[in-house]
C-alpha cells in the first residue's frame, strides 16, 4: 500500500501543494523583506517552486550529483544550477549570497551531526536566511502521505517499507533517510534565528527557521 492516488484525489493533491507552497513564499518575501535581484542559494530546491515569487531574482540551486534537470527552465529569474553538497558548499566564500533558502530539505541530509553541519553551511553563506521542514505533529506526513506515519511502532513502518520497497526502490531509501525534525531541534541549530510556524487546519505543519537581518 502506498499513499492514495486517483484520478479524483491527485488533482485535490496538487491544489493543496499549491495553496501551501503559495502560502510559504508569501511568509518568506513577507520575513525577510524580498528585494529585486537578490542572490538566493537554495539548498536542495527546484527551478519550479520560485515561480511562485513574483521579484526576480538571482537563484543558484545546488542538488546532489544528477538530482539537477538537465536544462534550466524559462523563468523571470536568473537561475544558476550546481552540484553540490548542502552540508559543505565548498565553491563558496562566506557572505557569498544574499540569502539562503532550503524547503524541507534538512530532514533528509543524515544525523544530527549531518543537520548540524548543514545549519552551519546556512549561516556562513548569508546574512539571511530561510531553512524549513516539516512538523510531526501534522497528521498527513509530508513525505508519503500516511497520516500519523511517526507514530506508528517501528515494525509497522517496517512492513510499509518492505512492501514499499518492490516497486518504489529509489522513493523508499528517500524515506528510509527521512528523519524528525523538531521545534527544539531547530532553534538549537539556528541559535540567531526565529521561528514561523505554519499552521493547516489548526495543525502544525511546518517549522521555518528564518533570520532577516546579519546577526
Amino acid at each position: 500500500m502506498h499513499f492514495v492516488t486517483s484520478r479524483i484525489t491527485e488533482p485535490l493533491k496538487k491544489k493543496f501543494t499549491k495553496q501551501t507552497r503559495n502560502y510559504r513564499m508569501q511568509a518568506f518575501i513577507g520575513h525577510l523583506g524580498i528585494r529585486n535581484g537578490e542572490r538566493v542559494l537554495d539548498l536542495g530546491g527546484v527551478p519550479e517552486f520560485w515561480e511562485n515569487c513574483p521579484i526576480p531574482l538571482d537563484i543558484t540551486i545546488l542538488n546532489l550529483p544528477g538530482y539537477n534537470p538537465r536544462t534550466v527552465p524559462q523563468s523571470h529569474h536568473r537561475i544558476t544550477l550546481v552540484e553540490g553538497d548542502a552540508c559543505n558548499v565548498e565553491f563558496a566564500k562566506d557572505n557569498s549570497f544574499d540569502i539562503v533558502f532550503s524547503n524541507s530539505v534538512i530532514e533528509h541530509v543524515g544525523d544530527k551531526a549531518k543537520r548540524s553541519e548543514m545549519a552551519r553551511e546556512v549561516r556562513r553563506l548569508a546574512p539571511r536566511y530561510w531553512v524549513q521542514t516539516p512538523s510531526i505533529w501534522f497528521p498527513m506526513e509530508a513525505h508519503c502521505h500516511m497520516f500519523f506515519w511517526w507514530f506508528y511502532p517501528e515494525s509497522v513502518r517496517r512492513f510499509f517499507m518492505k512492501r514499499w520497497r518492490k516497486s518504489l526502490p529509489a522513493w523508499t531509501n528517500m524515506m528510509l533517510g527521512t528523519t524528525v525534525v523538531l521545534r527544539g531541534e531547530m532553534l538549537a541549530l539556528f541559535p540567531d534565528a526565529a521561528i514561523w510556524t505554519e499552521r493547516k487546519f489548526g495543525f502544525t505543519k511546518s517549522y521555518s527557521a528564518f533570520r532577516s537581518s546579519a546577526p
